[in-house]
């Protein structure tokens, strides 16, 4: 070993992650696996019938860097269609190696070193990660909790704005609470983006996946925002092939250039006979939608119900693949300890929402679990739940 070599700082303390780690202990342990929002379900058979076709066809090399235009005419016939918004699939659109390439060429794009990037605590990891590659720094802003839900902590979000912060980082529906941002809290959010010339960076990947009626909202179509933000989306949570990688971006000319600098360099372009099909699908988004939000609600509500069950007080899943828990009914006050002993204490496996959280004062008695799952799979863990508490 070169024992004059060490890692970048960028990458120090990024190794094996909690859920690689939750991975490993279901596949050693047979437990059922609630952690990592993988997809047990099925991808729309006219998908992977088109995708075949496009791989047979001879759609295997590199796509042009921006993305198919097809696919990129589609993504700009869905805003429309979806959000009254008009995008130029040319100059304002997108394509990306999914979601997380699409987040880290954004803030690479947009953050100069020192800068601070705003996003609400608990949050996805690659948030921190990219704003690090960048130079950045996220500053958390935490969400309150009201009843079995949480909400927008509008004061805490004013305080955490200095003359350093730069991008606003907006996840609705969220992940990992479940939670969707309401029409008031996102006209707060925009008119301190206003106020302040903060440019926004929306991750809406479980945009079809609202639950009870409700409908996902963009802050991009309220007044002044759509020349300040950029909109991420991927065909990975609404088509269940997570494995495709394919996401996209929207927004203005400028804000999308910058974005594509700096993926250029990252994946340069993937998955073209992936885009050849997702072009063609996306038009009936609407119909497949309905059906897989009627399965993962279900499978929400057998989980919430059997968490009540087991003790363990669920959180209202709003939307996406996951619903929160307290755990301290069990006798735990650590969600890292109860997800490392639940496999072998109950056979299931879950994620500690720490790995989410940004605050070292952030409460660390809550444990996301997913649902995006077959429907048996579900029972076999809320019966093992139940039967462990």
């Amino acid at each position: 070993m070169n024992k004059d070599w060490s890692p970048a700082a960028r990458v120090q303390g990024l190794g094996t992650s909690v859920f690689t780690e939750m991975t490993e202990l279901a596949r050693r342990t047979g437990a059922v696996n609630l952690g990592q929002g993988v997809p047990e379900l099925d991808a729309p058979p006219v998908l992977l019938k088109d995708v075949s076709a496009a791989v047979l066809a001879g759609s295997n090399q590199y796509p042009p860097a921006a993305g198919f235009p097809a696919l990129r005419e589609a993504v700009a016939a869905h805003q429309s269609r979806r959000y009254g918004l008009e995008y130029d699939p040319q100059d304002e659109v997108l394509v990306t190696t999914g979601a997380t390439e699409a987040l880290a060429a954004a803030l690479l794009a947009l953050c100069d070193p020192g800068d601070e990037v705003l996003a609400f605590d608990p949050c996805y990891d690659a948030y921190p990660a990219g704003a690090r590659f960048a130079g950045a720094r996220v500053v958390g802003v935490p969400l309150a909790e009201d009843g079995d839900v949480f909400v927008l902590d509008a004061a805490a979000l004013r305080a955490a704005v200095t003359p350093r912060t730069r991008v606003l980082m907006l996840n609705t529906p969220h992940n990992p609470t479940g939670k969707v941002f309401t029409a008031q809290e996102l006209a707060e959010i925009a008119a301190l983006c206003r106020e302040h010339g903060l440019t926004v960076v929306t991750d809406e990947v479980y945009e079809h996946l609202v639950y009870d009626g409700g409908r996902h909202a963009t802050i991009a179509a309220l007044e002044g925002m759509r020349e300040r933000t950029l909109t991420i989306s991927s065909a990975g949570k609404t088509f269940n092939v997570t494995g495709w990688k394919v996401g996209w971006v929207c927004g203005p000319a400028e804000l999308v250039r910058a974005v594509g600098a700096a993926k250029q360099f990252l994946t340069y372009a993937s998955g073209a006979p992936y885009q050849e099909a997702l072009a063609r699908m996306l038009d009936g988004v609407e119909e497949w939608a309905a059906e897989l939000r009627s399965t993962l609600q279900r499978n929400r509500d057998l989980l919430s119900r059997g968490l009540a069950s087991a003790g363990l007080r669920p959180y209202r899943a709003e939307a996406g693949y996951f619903l929160q828990a307290d755990i301290r009914a069990w006798g735990y006050s650590d969600g890292v300890r109860f997800c490392r002993e639940l496999p072998s204490r109950a056979g299931v496996v879950a994620i500690p929402t720490a790995a989410f959280n940004l605050r070292p004062d952030a409460p660390p008695y809550f444990v996301r679990f997913s649902f995006c799952k077959r429907e048996e799979s579900v029972i076999s863990a809320v019966e093992k739940l139940v039967n462990a508490a």
